[in-house]
């Protein structure tokens, strides 16, 4: 009988804490994600990757959560074609073997009510390290324009793309990127 009772309440709280969690779809609309380079030391090169998905899974009550963000890598564009066919190329993003890059993360971390910060994974040309993205501005609401439920903030990373392999151009161009996407996500 204690072991139905023990079995019991670790089920009801899981199947709690299952359900206490909400999950978000990231719109691709609003969340391009942008990464800025500094080259020849003296100025800094900006692109963007255009298609980006994914899913966020909030707990409010036990401040867990999880994220799921992927990038298609064939939608950077620099604001040239010459220059986005080049970062297309093998030896540098290499858009038609890895088409995709992407961001795990089943720990977000917390201030009171606003996530703060998620320590995930991050795979880029088929490499994965860890990476701690920094989330600012964070909060939830409802859409002034459909009045949907939904969670936004501004995500920050920096990372060494020697890390995953990209070393061409260095030390002409920065080893050092650093990454910003706005994310604005719905609740489904």
């Amino acid at each position: 009988m204690k072991r139905y009772l023990v079995i019991s309440i670790v089920l009801g709280t899981v199947v709690t804490s299952t359900l206490a969690a909400d999950t978000y779809t990231i719109d691709p609309a609003y969340s391009p994600a942008n990464f800025d380079i500094a080259r020849v030391g003296f100025s800094s090169q900006r692109g963007t990757f255009k298609k980006t998905h994914g899913k966020v899974i909030l707990d409010f009550a036990a401040k867990t959560g999880s994220v799921d963000f992927t990038i298609q890598s064939a939608s950077i564009d620099m604001g040239s074609a010459a220059w986005t066919s080049h970062l297309s190329d093998p030896g540098l993003f290499n858009v038609k073997k890895f088409p995709t890059m992407n961001f795990k993360s089943e720990k977000l971390v917390f201030d009171g009510e606003k996530v703060v910060a998620a320590d995930g994974l991050f795979t880029m040309l088929g490499v994965t390290k860890p990476l701690r993205v920094t989330v600012k501005d964070f909060q939830c609401g409802n859409s002034s324009v459909d009045k949907r439920s939904l969670c936004s903030g501004n995500i920050t990373a920096k990372l060494k793309r020697s890390d995953f392999g990209l070393t061409k151009y260095i030390p002409v161009v920065s080893d050092e990127v650093s990454i910003s996407v706005p994310v604005d996500a719905y609740k489904n």
